[in-house]
C-alpha cells in the first residue's frame, strides 16, 4: 500500500472507530477491509490502530464524567 494511501486508510479507519465505537475491533476491521477492499496483511496493524483510538476514546469519556 502506498504511503499516501496507507495514511488515507489509517485515518479514515481512525474516523469510523469514533463514529461507529464498535464492540469488536477485529470483527470491525474485518468490514472495513471486506467493504473497501484493502489489499490483505493489515488487519492486524488495523485492529492495532482501532484499539488504541477506542482506549483514547475511553480515557477521555472516563476524565469527563
Amino acid at each position: 500500500m502506498a504511503t499516501k494511501g496507507h495514511n488515507e486508510v489509517k485515518e479514515s479507519l481512525r474516523e469510523m472507530t469514533r463514529i461507529f465505537k464498535p464492540k469488536d475491533p477485529k470483527k470491525f476491521v474485518k468490514e472495513y477491509v471486506r467493504k473497501y477492499r484493502i489489499m490483505g496483511g493489515y488487519e492486524e496493524e488495523l485492529t492495532d490502530l482501532v484499539e488504541h483510538e477506542m482506549g483514547k476514546l475511553n480515557s477521555v469519556n472516563s476524565s469527563v464524567s
